[in-house]
């Protein structure tokens, strides 16, 4: 059982506080050295999302780009049962707006109808997650 950690990025730490309460493998796509992005690590990247049990994406307001908003809403639409998707309203010290927590909460609905599970927070996501090892092994 393995999880693809998408989502934001930036310094955002959402993926080593779940991290620490998975009881799953995981692929972290986030690199030390951003310069060391190049085709062979997006290469790699591409595998591994396609490879993994599920694809999480959680979006946070230290979020720059809306590129992983776009991913799971794809991803929602061709691969339902294996998409989940959650936004979490602080990260350090940054919030989301009313304005935006209103639009994430729509872009959860919409990948919810598509199939995708949607989670509150990152213990509901482990929770979930590692539910599923249970009843596999």
């Amino acid at each position: 059982m393995k999880v693809f950690l998408g989502g934001t990025c930036n310094d955002s730490k959402w993926r080593d506080e779940l991290i620490l309460l998975l009881k799953i493998d995981y692929f972290n796509p986030i690199l030390e050295n951003a310069q060391d992005w190049d085709e062979k690590k997006q290469e790699i990247e591409k595998i591994e999302k396609e490879k993994a049990d599920f694809c999480l994406f959680v979006i946070t307001p230290q979020m720059t780009g809306v590129y992983s908003i776009a991913e799971a809403v794809d991803d929602s639409n061709k691969r339902p049962g294996k998409t989940l998707f959650c936004f979490l309203e602080k990260d350090g010290n940054y919030c989301f707006t009313s304005s935006q927590i209103q639009s994430l909460n729509a872009v959860k609905e919409l990948i919810a109808k598509n199939g995708g599970k949607v989670f509150g927070n990152l213990s509901e996501i482990a929770e979930f997650l590692n539910s599923r090892v249970k009843k596999t092994e």
